[in-house]
């Protein structure tokens, strides 16, 4: 049964890798297996469970494959991108609530456009410079302007189209103003709706309770699972001592709950009574224990909005309670794989989450400890309870004889007694956070690019006090009516308060709490696998003080940078704005940093987490082309995760970047014509602006930079330059502009990338950073034919996400989505 879990698992896993949905060859291919698998199995006992392995893992990938090809139907079409929709539908979820507006899902149940297979689900930002609500179930009849289902695209970061999947949101987009939005009399009614609408006025009493109050938004999390009024100080803190897995409602937390319930449920249970009659006469009291667990574990869950490790949790608490109530007692490793199962039926991309690798892993951990050590355990228990209770056990020489009590006790045994069960107790929750922390490693890395270095420390303390004080006083204060509510919310609070203080010594005590580490390849991943499986395994395994040999690939790795003399760029996909990493043998430069938190948070979301999974820790420059918020606007977040050794910008003497740079110790330098260095045999070259005081619009001062390998191989950066500025480059010396690599000036906007200018540079190759569906329409269509026609290769962010060039004796393109295709993008 383990293998045929295992293998049903694999075979969805396996689909989720697949540049495109299986055809009538795959699924022939799939059906010839089944058929060879299950002949095998019937006929040769002896590889029949190899067949079931192969049997599960070809439903497992058939299953997923029909379930996507059910998902994908819903599909808006490109004709009707950005195009302005009646809908009429309800609210779902809880609402998130924004700076300037809204952003919530919408179930559509009707569309202006009479579309047959239409988005189901769309998730929309309204904006409204006037505080609003809405409620969960809220029908509305509203103008949307929508575009397909789309998400940024970058080397070593999480997939965002397979989340927007996942959640089974197909389109997305925004509350238009041309039609004024009507609220329809009659909400719509489901029991999904009805936990929504429980979630949304827990949340709401919460809130109208702790007012004001700093960490009021994970009180809220760890009631409702609603992340989104988590303060940024909370959630730095948290990263930084590796406890942001306590601010989400886990399966660590429903399994406390479900305990703590089953203990009230035996408790009461025992003292009830029916006509006289004991209830536990009626029904065992453990029994009564185990549905209560179940069933406030179900309603915890359902509140945290069934995320994954909640699913997980659920499901394994229904086996068991199930199990004990039929008098069964399955393994722990068959219930944790049978609700793998039932979590990939459910939502067969869940595998394509850190929660799911996360969760699950941490349980497989744990049982493979425990099971590791139980022997050891066992006779330890065995020989201390020899040691304290020989007083009072019966000399097996007196059987048929009346028992007489020893007339001289050990003095003070049960003191003895509650410290040897103290202290296996401890060394239970050491070895189970040791287990976590080795297993959890690896996975860390591969979807964080780092290993809080205090996570062991401060989960230490952590989970039991969030566990035993916060949560419950947070769930009485849901479970109890007003007012007495408000003195258990005050209290979680506080006990919060407490904690959050003692994180934030913590954090302070150590210069760097985090150890960043690039994104580990296959190999690597594997390695550390195989190592946590050999550390982890029972005393007496051969060679286990090798173990961390394996993690050698994961926090060593080898680095991978350009070779001397040449150097690589990655222009990175943010959207509308600009971030190019330039990366040689031993240096590294960012140009421009992407838009920030007027905008996208494009700096903070995408150029320093990759930053961080390319395993660049320090920028030897950090140049700013101009002041535009799409390029500058991401450098504040650069700045404070990332060294930063010298900032070469164009900007005005009054701007903050300037300060902001000086106060982390980085040399500062206006970008100037006429400067150049060389790194690793590779030359940089300023070529505008001018020296003097900087004039005109901030386009015009744009810093424009050109990198030339020792084989002569150059590429230009130009920021927002238009064509005014091309013109004086032309005129100025129009052999400097000589490149084979272009990052297009002013994003492909039609007062840029004038004729004579691509003439004068010649290149081979054109990167367009441009936002999905932008609202400058950026490339102009007429800019885009221009290079199209002298035959340059073409890459443009929004439909090949980033861009890698390799720049040495040849050019080397690599366009994220070709390289890295899943079946979901571009639908």
């Amino acid at each position: 049964m383990r293998a045929m879990l295992l293998g049903f698992a694999l075979g969805v896993w396996w689909l989720q890798q697949q540049a495109r949905l299986p055809d009538g060859v795959i699924w022939f291919t799939c059906c010839a297996v089944f058929a060879v698998a299950v002949t095998l199995g019937a006929m040769k006992p002896r590889v029949r469970i190899a067949s079931l392995a192969i049997v599960a893992c070809a439903l497992g990938f058939a299953y997923a494959a029909l379930r996507a090809e059910v998902a994908l139907r819903e599909q808006l079409p490109v004709e009707y991108e950005q195009r302005d929709i009646e809908l009429t539908g309800f609210v779902r979820g809880l609402p998130e609530r924004q700076a300037d507006g809204m952003r919530f899902l919408f179930e559509v149940e009707a569309n202006g456009a009479r579309l047959h297979d239409f988005p189901r689900i769309v998730r929309l930002s309204w904006m409204s410079p006037e505080p609003m609500k809405l409620r969960p179930g809220e029908r509305w009849k509203l103008t949307a302007r929508l575009k397909r289902a789309h998400a940024n695209a970058n080397f070593g970061l999480r997939d965002a189209e397979a989340t927007l999947l996942e959640r089974g949101i197909r389109a997305t987009g925004s509350v238009s103003t041309a039609r004024a939005p009507r609220r329809l009399s009659v909400d719509a009614t489901s029991p999904r709706l009805m936990i929504d609408r429980l979630r949304a006025r827990a949340r709401d009493r919460i809130e109208t309770v702790l007012g004001d109050a700093p960490h009021r938004g994970i009180i809220v999390a760890l009631a409702v699972g609603a992340q989104d009024a988590v303060s940024d100080a909370d959630w730095s803190l948290m990263r930084a001592t590796g406890t942001s897995h306590l601010v989400a409602i886990s399966g660590l937390h429903i399994g406390f709950v479900a305990g703590l319930a089953a203990l009230i449920a035996g408790f009461v249970w025992k003292r009830v009574r029916w006509r006289g009659v004991p209830a536990p006469l009626i029904a065992a009291a453990p029994k009564v224990a185990a549905i209560g667990a179940t069933v406030f574990a179900a309603f915890y869950a359902a509140l945290a909005g069934f995320n994954v490790p909640a699913q997980r949790t659920l499901c394994m608490l229904l086996i068991f309670a199930a199990a004990f109530l039929c008098g069964r007692r399955p393994a722990s490793s068959l219930v944790l794989l049978w609700a793998l199962a039932f979590v990939l039926i459910v939502d067969p991309w869940a595998v394509t989450s850190p929660g799911f690798w996360l969760s699950f892993g941490a349980v497989a951990a744990i049982l493979h400890a425990v099971a590791a050590a139980g022997r050891v355990e066992s006779q330890a228990r065995t020989e201390d309870d020899d040691d304290i209770d020989q007083w009072d056990r019966i000399d097996p020489s007196e059987v048929g004889q009346r028992p007489e009590r020893p007339r001289k006790r050990r003095p003070f045994a049960f003191i003895a007694r509650f410290w040897r069960r103290a202290r296996r107790r401890v060394k239970s929750g050491a070895r189970v956070q040791y287990a976590v922390t080795i297993a959890l490693a690896p996975l860390t890395v591969y979807w964080f690019s780092q290993i809080p270095l205090l996570g062991p420390l401060a989960n230490a303390f952590a989970i039991p006090w969030i566990s035993v004080l916060v949560t419950p006083a947070t769930l009485a204060g849901l479970l109890l009516p007003a007012p007495l509510d408000a003195p258990m919310l005050h209290a979680a609070h506080a006990a919060l308060s407490v904690l959050i203080d003692v994180l934030a010594r913590l954090a302070d005590a150590v210069p760097a709490p985090l150890w960043f580490l690039p994104r580990p390849n296959a190999f690597a991943l594997a390695a550390s696998g195989v190592g946590v499986v050999w550390a982890l395994a029972p005393r007496g395994w051969p060679l286990r003080f090798a173990a961390p040999l394996t993690w050698l690939p994961l926090l060593a790795p080898a680095s991978h940078p350009a070779p001397e003399g040449a150097f690589r760029v990655t222009a990175l996909d943010i959207g509308q704005g600009s971030a190019l990493v330039v990366e040689t043998a031993r240096h590294a430069l960012l140009f421009d940093a992407g838009p920030g938190p007027e905008s996208t948070h494009a700096g903070e979301r995408i150029t320093v987490p990759y930053l961080q999974a390319a395993g660049v820790h320090t920028l030897d420059a950090l140049v700013i082309s101009h002041s535009d918020s799409d390029h500058a606007g991401g450098a504040p977040a650069v700045l404070q995760s990332i060294a930063v050794r010298q900032m070469l910008a164009s900007l005005p003497a009054k701007d903050a970047l300037w300060s902001n740079a000086r106060a982390r110790r980085a040399e500062t330098l206006r970008c100037v014509s006429g400067q150049r260095w060389t790194w690793d045999g590779v030359e940089f070259r300023v070529l505008w602006p001018e020296p003097g005081p900087l004039a005109g619009k901030p386009n015009h001062q744009s810093c424009v930079l050109k990198v030339t390998s020792a084989a002569g191989r150059a590429a230009l950066f130009t920021a927002d330059i238009e064509a005014d500025v091309e013109r004086m480059l032309i005129a100025r010396e129009p052999a400097a502009l000589r490149a084979d690599v272009l990052i297009v000036p002013h994003h492909g906007s039609r007062t840029s990338s004038t004729e004579p200018f691509l003439d004068s540079i010649g290149p081979v190759a054109a990167i367009f950073q441009v936002g999905y569906r932008n609202r400058f329409h950026h490339p102009h269509p007429t800019v885009f034919a221009r290079y199209g026609l002298r035959g340059i290769a073409l890459s443009r962010s929004d439909d090949d996400g980033a861009a890698r060039i390799d720049i040495g004796s040849a050019i080397v393109l690599e366009r994220y989505r070709d390289t890295h295709a899943r079946y979901w993008m571009n639908h």
